[in-house]
């Protein structure tokens, strides 16, 4: 049966919502640059403007859209007390080269393991398997009666802060343009968080090759600060 969240619910879960998508949580978001670094690198990105175009992409029609479809799938799975595994086999086989498989299950992995504090553990246990993030993240949320657009709204906004974040460091782009930068995609977040919202694992798929070839080539690049 699926989980009914009451807006007292909802309210109460925001403070933890908000735990799990700050920088502060310990997944190593900041170590990642999802291809960002090549793009900069190789001149794509060098202003505000191409990062938010950029950014932009990604959530409507990239990789951020994707991790948004599997969260809200792994979110109703686990309401229905379902088992994620095949979500979470489409969600790794969706990651579009090496290092975009080992940012997501690192991450994953990281998260479903801090979240365990909230579940009686310590959050340093060892069983934790690899898990694609958006994939951790969706059944935390069902599992702790955390409202599926609040989620994904969460999770979208995170993943562009962290990648202004990156920009802010690698164009370098000033702490007012990086507001600027969030300020713009806002929008995009909670259109995308919408659409997401009622989309099904048919709605998956990228049209952003540009950044998967980034990710790529990031991965034989001599010099670099980041991890992808």
């Amino acid at each position: 049966m699926a989980t009914i969240i009451t807006m007292t619910e909802a309210r109460a879960t925001w403070p933890r919502l908000l735990s799990w998508m700050s920088p502060a949580f310990p997944v190593g978001a900041f170590a990642y640059s999802h291809g960002l670094e090549r793009a900069i690198h190789d001149g794509l990105l060098h202003d505000r403007e191409t990062l938010t175009d950029w950014l932009s992409a990604l959530l409507t029609s990239g990789s951020g859209w994707n991790d948004a479809v599997l969260l809200a799938a792994a979110w109703r799975n686990a309401a229905e007390d379902g088992d994620a595994r095949a979500i979470a086999e489409i969600a790794e086989a969706m990651a579009g080269s090496r290092e975009r498989h080992m940012e997501t299950t690192l991450q994953g992995a990281a998260f479903a393991q801090a979240v365990r504090i909230w579940e009686g553990g310590t959050g340093e246990e060892d069983d934790i398997p690899a898990i694609a993030y958006p994939v951790a993240a969706g059944i935390a949320a069902a599992r702790h009666g955390v409202a599926l657009a609040d989620a994904l709204t969460a999770y979208l906004h995170a993943f562009a802060a962290n990648l202004v974040q990156a920009a802010q460091r690698l164009v370098p782009l000033g702490q007012r343009d990086g507001v600027r930068a969030m300020a713009a995609l806002e929008p995009v977040v909670l259109l995308a968080g919408a659409r997401a919202s009622v989309a099904t694992l048919d709605d998956l798929g990228s049209a952003t090759p540009m950044s998967e070839i980034m990710s790529m080539k990031h991965e034989v690049q001599h010099s670099r600060v980041f991890r992808s």
